[in-house]
């Protein structure tokens, strides 16, 4: 079987995903064209080598739908040669295009491929696609449903994490994220934003607040209390795990990722398609795993897929030297080393999505990039890249420096 390597990753700057966020104005279509874009010219690719691109996208619909993926790579001047597939495992799916890429290449029946992802938060409101899980009876009923952010709640309050802890835990990925973008940890792999003028739009994550304190986080009023109260989903928590009397309320906008704009792409192959192409591989995926996880906890999927990829490479725990686990919310982060005794300096070491934000369909091709960077700035071997998912999943890949 061949091996897939990774030879290259872009990403875009993440933008705050309102109407005066600075992408605000450029198109699903155009973030996409950025990334893959950046990727060709920087790598002097031969796309006649590419066989397939996979981006993630989490709300195909409007201007990000009909095969986002394809529509880019023609942009992109990649040729009409090269075909697109979307995907869509929520939260995950930037990495799991990834992971679909890496599979493609490992069974042989293809040499080149592109994974990444791209939201345009802005444009493209969360929950635009709809879903048959928050709205036929016979399933929401059956798996809990509940919002994340309530299900986040739930996992603070049955695994013990207070308001201070989540809240501690993000004024660290805030200060963690500014002191990578100042010492330049970034700066090799995000390409800028520009509009049709060449003029840069944007070129650092927007959604960063560096001075961000307990003081300040205090003042927040938690966002999923009266949602919870009112819609009834407390009690659909209670039901699921009757053990909690009560819900602990400790998110809130300043300790849960950013709603933001961004995309990213991979460029993965084989060693034969990378001497093709001229291209020194900066990494081997040695493994990668999907799993579903109890659907009202929701987002604990990361603990369980961790547990299934580390047994299919023939790793443990003490084989990784990083961990890049999705901020989703500060409970899904702290469940994740209470589970398995992590030492934080091990974890998210250059921020996370608290700080920089989340662009759903993104995100995981970005947290992979970002953590190969650091490995190979620090002179580590080996890293594990997770994310928890809607309606109780998780992805996870494990990579090793060449």
């Amino acid at each position: 079987m061949p091996d897939a390597y990774i030879y290259d990753h872009v990403r875009t700057p993440r933008g705050r995903g309102k109407p005066d966020g600075a992408l605000h104005q450029v198109t699903t279509l155009q973030l996409a064209t950025t990334a893959l874009r950046a990727l060709r010219e920087r790598n002097d690719l031969d796309t006649r080598l590419v066989d397939d691109v996979v981006l993630g996208c989490v709300d195909p619909v409007g201007e990000a739908g009909g095969d986002i993926a394809r529509a880019a790579a023609l942009n992109a001047d990649y040729g009409h040669h090269v075909p697109g597939v979307q995907i869509n495992r929520f939260c995950a799916s930037g990495l799991d295009a990834v992971n679909f890429a890496a599979a493609q290449v490992m069974s042989g029946q293809h040499d080149m491929v592109v994974g990444g992802g791209v939201e345009s938060m802005s444009r493209v409101g969360i929950g635009a696609s709809g879903g048959a899980w928050p709205v036929e009876p016979e399933i929401a009923v059956k798996s809990y449903f509940m919002p994340q952010g309530v299900s986040a709640d739930l996992i603070a309050t049955k695994y013990g994490f207070s308001r201070d802890d989540c809240d501690a835990y993000a004024v660290e990925s805030q200060k963690r994220a500014a002191r990578a973008w100042e010492n330049g940890y970034f700066k090799k792999s995000v390409t800028p934003v520009t509009d049709v003028n060449g003029i840069v739009l944007l070129d650092r994550d927007e959604h960063m607040r560096p001075g961000t304190d307990m003081q300040a986080l205090a003042q927040l009023k938690p966002s999923f209390a009266q949602m919870a109260d009112m819609g009834g989903f407390s009690a659909v928590a209670i039901d699921a795990h009757p053990e909690i009397e009560a819900l602990n309320h400790v998110h809130h906008a300043g300790n849960s990722s950013g709603i933001v704009d961004g995309a990213a792409a991979v460029l993965v192959g084989s060693r034969k398609a990378g001497r093709s192409a001229g291209l020194k591989p900066r990494a081997r995926i040695r493994a990668f795993a999907n799993i579903g996880s109890e659907p009202a906890l929701m987002l604990t999927g990361p603990v369980d897929v961790t547990k299934k990829v580390l047994k299919r490479a023939g790793m443990t725990l003490a084989d990784i030297d990083l961990f890049e686990i999705n901020e989703a919310f500060a409970a899904v982060v702290l469940r994740y080393m209470q589970a398995f005794d992590l030492d934080p300096a091990r974890v998210n070491v250059n921020g996370g999505a608290i700080a920089m934000g989340h662009p759903l369909g993104a995100t995981g091709a970005m947290i992979l990039g970002t953590v190969l960077d650091e490995l190979e700035r620090t002179g580590k071997e080996t890293a594990l890249v997770t994310l928890c998912i809607g309606a109780g999943m998780g992805t996870a890949t494990i990579i090793e420096r060449v």
